[in-house]
């Protein structure tokens, strides 16, 4: 039977012995080293990369750099080309729901799980290192001009000054 004022005997035996058990878990877990995601050299060491799709990913990320490359002496041009990768990043998850749904079409092997852990390191992971190449260059541009224009600003103060 439930009580509705507060918690069972049972409940308060189970919290106690978590209680007396929490120590001894966070001694264990700080003695673990830290590694990287499970299953993350298993996936990269069990894919098959002579597969066409994941030629063609390859290829595309290569395109995407090199565009990336190319936009920074086009500013609109590089805009877009942010916008669309966050977007792709963004629509990863569908993607990964789309492509575990019709993998036979186009895959030997069904790569597509629920954690979306591969679709996140061969699609979207690229996809981010490319955003934040270009968000480091907007970020060294803007330096860049505030200094420019601080220096302006002091050129023509002393200007002033020198004037009066």
């Amino acid at each position: 039977r439930r009580s509705l004022c507060g918690p069972t005997p049972s409940r308060y035996r189970r919290l106690a012995r978590l209680r007396r058990q929490a120590p001894l878990l966070a001694a264990a877990a700080m003695e673990q080293p830290l590694s990287s995601p499970p299953g993350l050299s298993t996936i990269l060491a069990k894919t098959d990369w002579s597969e066409p799709w994941l030629v063609g990913l390859a290829v595309f990320h290569v395109f995407c750099f090199l565009l990336t490359c190319v936009s920074f002496q086009h500013y609109r041009v590089q805009i877009g080309h942010f916008l669309c990768m966050v977007g792709l990043v963004y629509c990863a998850e569908y993607i990964n729901e789309l492509a575990a749904m019709n993998w036979r079409l186009f895959s030997k092997y069904q790569y597509f799980d629920s954690r979306g852990m591969f679709i996140s390191l061969v699609f979207s992971a690229p996809l981010l290192v490319n955003t934040i190449v270009i968000v480091v260059t907007w970020v060294y541009r803007t330096l860049n001009v505030m200094t420019e224009l601080k220096t302006l600003q002091q050129r023509v103060k002393a200007g002033k000054e020198k004037k009066k």
